[in-house]
């Protein structure tokens, strides 16, 4: 069975191809037949897919001094050849072991023989065992079975997210090993009739399966550019909140939001769709007035960017904890000043937190009214900087007392323009708000670019690519706060 066989075979699955298929039929036949059709892979999908692969060699060391049968430079045939050789010449672990039944292609990132037998582990990036994950390793049971390798026990390897690292990674604290022999061992009959099902699809014409909630399941699906192209602007789609009615609506023809009764909307839904319609403005200039007189000065305006990573970097750090690396400061310090702006962006290859919290409570008076944009966001970031360096726990709590939330009267609808489109993220009140100002010139333009920037910048070892991408951060996190008092000063106008 040579690459070649394999990927033009129309009755050909995978471990991934199957799952594809479980959750859509359809998108299992526009992968084969269609690829092109597939939406570009986004930043967040490739960030996740590194992650992924992290992890997966990490947990190797949970049975260490295992053989890897490599992906790459090898076909599938001599992929399965080195694992059946390994399995007789007494190896006992094998990472990413290779097997071929039923017209299935599976790798299994750890197959170990432990004191009971052959068993098989699936490690993921999450931080619990996802229903898919169910599929994911049912599947390998039923084919490394099939070729007669019996498994003594099923499980799922993820991330422990109460992991605490203190020196060398930890590995067998770092992750959690769940035994889900019993639920592979029943998905087994459904497992069968799915592959018969899948194939006989893949042998007629292009499923006639229309949108649904399908399409988030598990994950997003790659086609939902494609399928769901016929959906206009201003659909039920767009109604942003908690709306279950969507694809029942849709079902029985309503898919414009100008044609939902009333009765299924709520105040704050109603308010988008008329302003929607109507191109218009919402504005409640009391409550607006009762959120700006609810400020002080001095006036801060705080941002910080993050970053994470699943596997923790440094002491007193845990999976997948947001680390913040810069920040940036406007202040007014009376009624009428000059806007003032201080920064803080960490140096490469080191922990940022110490240094950062220090700064800043250097920066921000006692008194200060902090503003943020999504207080939440910007409150845990100094809680765990608190429980981190405790020695600074009163003057951060303080802060944290201060601090007032400039999402409020948008995320109350005290105001609300049309092209939000019902979101009131700052990068959606923005350009409504202040259209003059935009981020669009910028080369770091979001939280998922700044995280990737400061990556690079770390990675780097070219002074001129470090100052460029120091100087991208900067610029980024500037106009943050920037937005957030040029907001301000709108809202004070309709007060």
């Amino acid at each position: 069975m040579s690459n070649d066989q394999v990927n033009g075979n129309a009755a050909y699955l995978s471990k991934s191809l199957f799952v594809r298929g479980v959750r859509c039929h359809k998108s299992l036949y526009l992968h084969k037949y269609r690829p092109e059709l597939k939406d570009e892979v986004s930043e967040d999908t490739e960030r996740g897919f590194e992650i992924g692969y992290e992890i997966g060699d990490l947990a190797h060391e949970l049975f260490p001094g295992g053989v890897i049968v490599p992906y790459d430079g090898l076909s599938h045939e001599e992929q399965i050849e080195m694992t059946t050789s390994l399995i007789a010449n007494g190896c006992r672990t094998i990472y990413e072991a290779t097997f071929f039944y039923n017209g299935v292609f599976i790798k299994a990132d750890i197959l170990h023989h432990g004191d009971n037998g052959w068993d098989v582990y699936e490690a993921k990036s999450s931080t619990d065992v996802k229903d898919y994950h169910y599929y994911d390793t049912a599947v390998q049971y039923y084919v490394i079975t099939g070729t007669g390798l019996p498994v003594s026990r099923a499980f799922v390897v993820y991330v422990n997210n109460q992991y605490v690292r203190q020196g060398e990674i930890e590995v067998d604290k770092l992750f959690y090993k769940e035994d889900i022999t019993t639920i592979a061992k029943e998905k087994q009959t459904f497992i069968v009739e799915e592959i018969k099902r899948q194939r006989a699809m893949l042998k007629g014409d292009e499923p006639a399966i229309n949108i649904g909630p399908q399409c988030e399941k598990f994950y997003p699906c790659d086609f939902i550019g494609h399928c769901w192209s016929h959906i206009p602007e201003n659909s039920v789609f767009d109604i942003r909140g908690r709306f279950d009615a969507r694809f029942d609506l849709y079902n029985n023809g309503i898919i414009s939001m100008y044609d939902v009764p009333q009765k299924h909307l709520s105040e704050k839904q109603i308010i988008q769709v008329d302003a929607a319609r109507t191109h218009g403005v919402h504005c409640d200039h009391n409550a607006i007035k009762e959120f700006v007189d609810s400020l002080w000065y001095p006036l801060y305006f705080l941002d910080f960017e993050t970053f994470m990573q699943a596997i923790p970097p440094y002491d007193g750090t845990w999976p997948y904890q947001k680390i913040p690396f810069q920040y940036s400061l406007h202040y007014l310090e009376h009624k009428g000043d000059d806007l003032k702006h201080c920064e803080f962006l960490a140096m490469p290859r080191t922990d940022p937190r110490k240094v950062l919290i220090e700064k800043l409570l250097k920066e921000i008076p006692d008194n200060a009214c902090v503003v943020v944009y999504h207080q939440g966001f910007e409150i845990v970031i100094l809680q765990e900087l608190a429980l981190s360096f405790p020695e600074h726990a009163e003057k951060i709590e303080k802060i944290i007392q201060n601090i007032r939330d400039l999402i409020v009267p948008f995320r109350r609808y005290d105001i609300y323009h049309w092209e939000q489109c019902g979101s009131y993220s700052l990068k959606a009140v923005l350009p409504a708000m202040v259209p003059e100002l935009t981020y669009e010139h910028l080369d770091v333009s979001d939280g998922g670019m700044a995280m990737d920037a400061y990556a690079a910048m770390n990675q780097s070892d070219d002074p001129d690519e470090i100052a460029k991408i120091r100087q991208s951060l900067l610029d980024y996190c500037k106009l943050d706060t920037l937005a957030m008092v040029k907001i301000l000063e709108r809202l004070q106008l309709k007060s």
